[in-house]
């Protein structure tokens, strides 16, 4: 398994398939939903086993100093073991490249554990997607090389 920026045309064609099938079709949101004006200036970090696109986790530049994780989907038959932590750091790795000391993002009430456990500070009840899915707003400062 690698972890890299997602190049090609097929990655990012898994990219997206990927975040709509994880995050957006269970709750019955159209195909092209998980798609946002913001993509194109965003880093897209994949997680990839042979050829097949197996996790993803986005990371776009809020401010001069503060970054917001989003979009992070790992495939079910690969969850819990260890894919989504290595997007997690490769994302924080970006976010240094490009001095951000500060990465914020909106966890689904599920992966606030997971968050905490990487460093992440819980701070406040955000919104509710969908009528269903609670979020937590999370935050971790960073340093800088």
């Amino acid at each position: 398994m690698i972890i890299k920026q997602a190049h090609s045309k097929d990655e990012f064609a898994q990219y997206y398939n990927l975040r709509w099938r994880i995050l957006r079709k269970p709750w019955n949101q159209p195909e092209g939903s998980e798609k946002d004006e913001l993509d194109d200036a965003c880093r897209h970090i994949i997680a990839k086993e042979d050829e097949t696109v197996i996790g993803i986790g986005r990371l776009q530049f809020n401010s001069k100093n503060e970054a917001q994780i989003r979009y992070m989907a790992i495939e079910p038959e690969y969850e819990r073991q260890g894919i989504g932590k290595q997007i997690v750091a490769a994302l924080e790795k970006q976010a240094r490249d490009k001095n951000r000391t500060t990465i914020i993002l909106d966890a689904r009430e599920p992966a606030v554990g997971f968050y905490e456990e990487l460093g992440y500070l819980k701070k406040e009840k955000t919104h509710l997607l969908f009528n269903k899915i609670q979020h937590y707003r999370m935050i971790k400062t960073i340093y800088t090389s």
